[in-house]
């Protein structure tokens, strides 16, 4: 992971000289937050808090890197001066990471000195945008699948070094049950799977031969990659017939199929392992799998074990970036505290919520999601409380509703650019683990509607009476 603080937009750079020349480098407000749910889905998974909490205190420029800046002749020397001692000394307040998060609410907040706050936006979005991405892509994979398992095949296909590590990590987040990608598997404790491909079977003179010499070395992991050939006419039967032999040492096999009609062969390649008694043998698919294809072939009850997924998952398939946004949220008020500030817009979808603000969930009496309410810090949402809450820009819409249970989502993660005590677990295995169960609790909590591939129901994200009135004042100010 790049700790270079030259991780960042220039304009973040030019800017912040600036403040710096006008002395203007007080405690500002900054939220992150996502327009849309990606894939035309009904939810998005928060991920990628671990690596940012390790990179935002490891952020630093170094000398090779004030050189460059004192090169483009842009900078002056106190600036440079300035940039050469940078460490992020401002709290950052987040969601847990594997938290279902929605549209609009803040899923991070920064409170910094606003040069420090601007210098990290650009790797900040980096890193959440495009695991939440992938965890997101990755969490609709399994729930096509119906909860089964998932492998991570994508190492190949990421855009470079880095996204491939980014994606096998937020992939097992959002449900995969491991990957191929083998320092993944040594960098997060994710467990790694794989078995041959289809030059092995090549380079031997037949594909029972190949299957053997694999059964012999490893007896315990053999999965038989059956469509090198013809999948029905030989690679099958070639399978049985080392299946057989692996039986008489009291050891089960599995076959996959790479191309093709995947559920038309996986129903003939049943057909055949359970005639020949193999009624354990597993069948994995692969080849350009989406969740409509996972979901289409579960639908149809294609007798299919494992899924091999990887172009799509890793890469988001048709969905290019999330929509994460990092926006000013409050400011100096000249008299030592913050005031709410607001971006307005001609594109309603692009004002933003004032001040600084609580996320809080609330809770049907099933423990079922309700609805996320947007709160100025400082409120409390009380279960039990009948309250009514309103859609963020059109007035009309709006609910009342007595929550059984109201947790805020925010806590705090860094203080004074340090990791909070006993707020955030190291990521490695344990870390993973944990993420991983919060996404899975946090789907069965979210009602089906919301689940569904297509068309899914709109989940609601509200504002309190004291924020609509302070985002209704705004509104009015700039009506005038």
């Amino acid at each position: 992971m790049t700790t270079s603080a030259l991780f960042t937009d220039f304009y973040e750079l030019t800017m912040a000289q600036a403040y710096w020349k006008r002395g203007t480098n007080e405690v500002s407000v900054f939220d992150m937050f996502f327009r849309r749910n990606p894939f035309s889905g009904g939810y998005s998974v928060f991920a990628g808090l671990a690596p940012l909490l390790e990179a935002v205190t490891e952020f630093r420029f170094s000398p090779e890197d004030i050189e460059w800046l004192r090169g483009l002749g842009q900078f002056e020397k106190g600036f440079l001066d300035y940039l050469a001692d940078f460490r992020f000394s401002g709290d950052l307040w987040a969601m847990d990471e594997g938290t279902i998060a929605f549209p609009n609410e803040p899923l991070i907040r920064v409170h910094a000195p606003v040069i420090e706050a601007i210098i990290i936006e650009g790797m900040l979005l980096n890193i959440v945008n495009f695991q939440s991405l992938i965890a997101t892509k990755s969490a609709r994979v399994w729930l096509a699948a119906n909860r089964g398992k998932v492998l991570e095949f994508g190492l190949r296909r990421a855009q470079g070094w880095d996204g491939a590590m980014s994606a096998s990590r937020a992939a097992y987040i959002g449900g995969a049950s491991g990957t191929s990608n083998a320092l993944a598997g040594k960098a997060y404790g994710i467990p790694v799977m794989g078995t041959m491909a289809h030059s092995w079977i090549m380079s031997f003179p037949d594909e029972e031969a190949a299957f053997d010499a694999y059964a012999e070395l490893y007896p315990d992991k053999s999965v038989f990659l059956i469509d090198t050939y013809d999948t029905l006419g030989s690679g099958i039967h070639a399978a049985i017939a080392a299946g057989k032999r692996l039986a008489l040492k009291g050891k089960s096999f599995g076959v996959r199929l790479d191309s093709g009609d995947i559920q038309y062969l996986s129903g003939k390649v049943r057909e055949e392992l359970d005639r020949a008694g193999f009624t354990e043998a597993t069948i994995t698919v692969s080849n350009e799998l989406t969740e409509e294809i996972i979901e289409s072939l579960m639908l149809n009850k294609a007798p299919i074990d494992w899924w091999g997924v990887g172009t799509h998952l890793v890469t988001g398939g048709d969905e290019a970036s999330f929509t994460g946004v990092y926006k000013l949220a409050a400011r100096p008020d000249g008299k030592g505290g913050l005031e709410p500030t607001m971006k307005l817009s001609d594109n309603p979808d692009k004002t933003t919520n004032p001040g600084v603000k609580q996320v809080w969930r609330l809770y049907h009496e099933d423990g079922t999601f309700k609805a996320d309410v947007l709160a100025l810090e400082g409120e409390t949402v009380r279960p039990g409380q009948e309250r009514r809450f309103y859609h963020p820009s059109i007035d009309h819409m709006n609910f009342s509703f007595s929550p059984a249970k109201a947790e805020p989502l925010l806590k705090k993660r860094l203080s004074g650019g340090s990791v909070c005590p006993n707020c955030h677990g190291k990521d490695g295995p344990v870390h993973l683990a944990e993420t991983r169960t919060r996404v899975r609790e946090g789907l069965e909590r979210l009602d089906r509607s919301y689940r569904r591939i297509l068309n899914p129901h709109i989940y609601k994200v509200a504002l309190t009476s004291e924020l609509r009135k302070i985002k209704r004042d705004f509104l009015k100010i700039y009506e005038k």
